[in-house]
């Protein structure tokens, strides 16, 4: 390798990292912005020039953000309709996906044509008919209409990714344990669900993010405050006359902790399920 070569590479790793360092901190300055207003007076979050480290760290504004409003309660509400959610959602789009998948049957790519057009609709297209559907059989105000669908195949986007995934499967293990004696409900809990763990993470990791974070789903099914989850509390923060910023931010921080340990302790899975789910299929 030439002396230029060398140096054309190095040029282009340095632009490479250059690129990738400015792209990280668009996303870095709103949370480092979020923190440090976290821990300051509603003053000095708008000072100009911009101050990026408090006079006094504002620890209080941590305990004041239970004081104001019963977060414990927005807390706990969401860590309920998420743990359902995610676990009818890993369940559910589990076996759909074997279903398309790996039996054989009249009408199967019909079937997840519909399912991959469903994901073209948007979510504001189907969201009367559906509160129409529940207030008639009278289930908003409640948890049901954020946690059932779940239940009934899990999502499109969660069926194409599992699917994807056990087409990659050799077929050789099916046949085998149809030897041996086992049915369909066997060979996918004993030799599909073992092997798909990966997957299976990555679903649940997006299922917990999307609940977590879902704003417009508990605004349009839930009246009674009691139900809040964090997403509502948050903006109850703000007001028509006035907007308590450091608590909203410190509120933020709160919220965000759940969502970055489950992406710490399942980030080698969302990875691999991704990698292993989407270059086949």
């Amino acid at each position: 390798m030439t002396l230029s070569a060398k140096t054309k590479k190095t040029v282009g790793k340095l632009i490479t990292y250059a690129v990738l360092v400015t792209g990280s901190l668009f996303c870095i300055v709103p949370l480092v912005w979020m923190v440090r207003s976290s821990l300051m007076t509603p003053v000095e979050i708008f000072m100009v020039p911009v101050k990026w480290v408090p006079d006094k760290m504002m620890w209080s504004n941590y305990k004041k953000v239970f004081e104001v409003l019963p977060f414990f309660t927005y807390y706990r509400n969401s860590l309920f309709i998420a743990a359902l959610v995610v676990a009818g959602s890993m369940l559910t789009s589990s076996i759909c996906a074997y279903g398309l998948a790996r039996i054989k049957w009249k009408g199967r790519n019909v079937v997840f044509a519909c399912i991959m057009a469903s994901m073209m609709l948007p979510f504001a297209v189907t969201l009367i008919p559906t509160f129409l559907m529940w207030r008639a059989i009278g289930f908003t105000n409640s948890f049901v209409p954020l946690i059932a669908p779940a239940w009934f195949g899990g999502g499109a986007f969660y069926i194409f990714l599992l699917r994807q995934f056990y087409m990659t499967i050799p077929k050789d293990f099916d046949e085998a344990a149809y030897l041996d004696g086992a049915n369909h409900f066997q060979i996918f809990t004993r030799i599909i669900l073992p092997i798909t763990k990966p997957s299976l993470a990555v679903v649940g990791l997006f299922t917990f993010m999307n609940t977590w974070n879902d704003f417009l789903g508990p605004l349009v099914y839930l009246n009674d405050e009691a139900k809040y989850t964090v997403a509502l509390g948050l903006q109850l923060f703000t007001g028509s006359y006035r907007s308590e910023w450091h608590l909203m931010m410190a509120a933020a921080c709160l919220v965000l902790i759940p969502v970055i340990l489950v992406f710490i302790v399942g980030q080698r899975y969302l990875i691999e399920g991704i990698t292993m789910s989407g270059v086949k299929g």
